[in-house]
């Protein structure tokens, strides 16, 4: 199977882009992502969301849910304020699968334990996910929506999409015991 089917099979919400070159960029991201990292598709479902924790949580379930999550805002919003408060859906959508693009490469299994790689040592994975979507050609929208996910972004303006990715990450790392 080829890499950027066996990823649209882990990641269906893939397909929820519309735009084809944002989806293309998307899967690009994640194709480089896992060569840097060492890592094939199918090892998303085994490497865990965190290292802070175990949850029992793997990454391709934490993406998948934050995008989820993200989606069901965009949703709600588009109902209750109609086009008051507008949301890009797919750069939305891009980004809140993008956002933990940088732990395939922050993150190394030695020994059958998942821990910080050298890379990860040196650079969190809001700053190398951003350096990837970037590398990609991914717009700045998207970029900036990773780079701003996480504690990293507290001290800069989010966007309305990036609020909406930085909430609904928050809501499933603080929801999972």
């Amino acid at each position: 199977m080829a890499m950027t089917d066996e990823l649209q099979r882990l990641l269906p919400e893939v397909g929820w882009i519309e735009d084809r070159a944002l989806r293309e960029g998307v899967l690009a991201t994640y194709t480089r992502a896992l060569a840097e990292g060492g890592w094939e598709p199918e090892d998303m479902v085994r490497i865990p969301f965190t290292l802070l924790k175990a949850s029992g949580v793997s990454y391709v379930e934490h993406v998948r849910a934050v995008t989820r999550i993200a989606r069901a805002a965009c949703d709600t919003f588009q109902d209750v304020f109609g086009g008051r408060v507008p949301l890009n859906r797919d750069v939305l959508l891009a980004g809140a699968l993008l956002h933990d693009v940088g732990k395939l490469v922050e993150v190394e299994e030695v020994g059958g334990v998942f821990q910080k790689s050298r890379s990860g040592k040196a650079l969190r994975h809001p700053f190398s996910g951003a350096a990837l979507a970037y590398a990609a050609g991914l717009p700045p929208e998207v970029v900036h929506i990773i780079a701003v996910h996480s504690k990293e972004g507290d001290p800069y303006p989010r966007s309305s999409e990036g609020a909406v990715v930085h909430h609904a990450d928050f809501i499933t790392f603080d929801a999972i015991p």
